[in-house]
């Protein structure tokens, strides 16, 4: 019996179609060439993921457990029964790194409580990214997730943001279904103060990479097409 346990590698992974290793350190791929035991949340785009790093590595031999949300979690404990007879594993997320704004999270915690240790490896994360771009505050910020549907519930989160923003000098991260960005910056420039600052960071780390901040103002009178593409929004009122 294999007293020693494999590790839980935490791999990150694009943020769209480029070329991996344009974005991800060399590690990424080293890691990735040792392993043949993957969490991941969609079998067809992590095995294409896995090949345009590491083409050599045969695809037959990759074994994958799935992690979305027709999950059960009762299940989720024997995805690192591979780690406690020895074995390591990879934890990859759809896009960016795992566990944050991502169901991996709970993998993570139960590797903590089964003593397996965790290793994060560095690659792109957009809430992170956008944030440094933005001239928004990087020492105190909040990621909100999905803001409410409802138009009425939506309108009173929105300055709920605004106000906690304003009272602790703290940016605001959210994000949405891409197909609903616009109707969101324009939700944002009719129920924000004129001047409360918002970032719109789009396509993070590809070629059609848009960040900017401006006001609420004027946003109003400068566009962007937002439609199905990934956007993180930041607001912050001064």
């Amino acid at each position: 019996m294999n007293n020693k346990k494999g590790k839980l590698y935490l791999i990150p992974t694009t943020l769209g179609d480029n070329n991996p290793l344009d974005v991800l350190p060399i590690t990424v791929k080293q890691t990735i060439n040792n392993i043949d035991t993957f969490i991941v949340e969609n079998d067809k785009t992590a095995r294409r993921f896995i090949k345009k790093i590491s083409p050599e590595k045969s695809q037959p031999s990759l074994n994958m457990f799935h992690l979305n949300k027709f999950t059960d979690e009762t299940e989720l404990p024997s995805f690192l029964f591979p780690c406690l007879n020895g074995t390591d594993v990879g934890l990859l997320s759809e896009a960016g790194c795992p566990g944050v704004a991502d169901p991996g999270a709970e993998i993570v915690k139960i590797a903590h409580q089964k003593s397996i240790k965790v290793i994060p490896l560095v690659g792109p994360s957009s809430i992170l990214m956008a944030i440094m771009s933005s001239g928004m505050n990087g020492q105190s910020f909040t990621f909100n997730g999905y803001l409410p549907i409802d138009k009425g519930a939506r309108k009173n989160e929105i300055k709920r943001l605004e106000r906690l923003s304003f009272e602790k000098n703290q940016s605001q991260i959210f994000i949405e279904t891409p197909y609903r960005n616009n109707k969101m910056l324009e939700d944002l420039s009719s129920v924000l103060e004129n001047n409360t600052g918002i970032c719109v960071a789009c396509d993070i780390t590809l070629s059609s990479e848009f960040i900017k901040t401006q006001s609420a103002n004027q946003w109003k009178k400068n566009k962007v097409d937002l439609h199905k593409r990934p956007t993180i929004f930041i607001i912050h009122k001064s």
